[in-house]
């Protein structure tokens, strides 16, 4: 695998610090080399949130994301703030919410109800961060799905492993089950 750089973006209090943690250790699982880093505003919940996640068969000589291969934004802001950053040929994955216009056509285009099926489906908000990476996983096959579910259960609250593996799993599915694009405008395959 050549180098990846991911881009996981939205609002303090989605998780997506620990999803980056996670697909870090996805990754460590599956023999490759990893970078993960982190950074969030002063608000902490509800100011900006970005985790960054770059995957490697070979040594990584440089420990930061300047263009993206996969940008996830849960949040309009997050988008606002990061679509720029995605390299052309890249991979965005936006919440269903999001109402900005994407105005780029070099790109690979998902819109993918992850918070809707968290807190509708699931009846749970705080589980949208692995909802997310089940998304992140079958459009992507960054990982493998064993490490994926392995890093998730190692990670997440005692008491709460059920519940994680379920909301993966609905983030499988939720690209499994509409390849079709019928969540909306996709471009690209889906």
């Amino acid at each position: 695998m050549k180098r990846q750089e991911l881009r996981l973006s939205g609002s303090g209090g989605q998780g997506l610090i620990l999803a980056g943690i996670i697909l870090a250790e996805a990754a460590l699982h599956d023999g490759n080399n990893v970078v993960q880093s982190q950074s969030y505003g002063p608000e902490a919940r509800g100011g900006a949130s970005k985790a960054e996640v770059i995957i490697s068969e070979d040594i990584i000589n440089y420990p930061k994301v300047n263009k993206c291969d996969v940008l996830l934004s849960l949040t309009e802001k997050a988008y606002d703030k990061y679509i720029d950053t995605l390299k052309s040929g890249g991979i965005l994955i936006l919440d269903k919410s999001i109402k900005s216009p994407v105005t780029r056509d070099d790109i690979e285009i998902h819109y993918v109800p992850i918070l809707e099926t968290a807190s509708e489906d699931l009846g749970k908000p705080m589980v949208a961060n692995i909802v997310a990476l089940g998304t992140i996983y079958e459009i992507t096959k960054i990982v493998s799905k064993e490490s994926l579910e392995k890093a998730v259960l190692d990670r997440v609250p005692r008491g709460t492993e059920e519940l994680n593996k379920k909301a993966l799993e609905e983030g499988f599915k939720l690209i499994l089950e509409h390849r079709d694009g019928s969540y909306g405008e996709v471009c690209g395959s889906y």
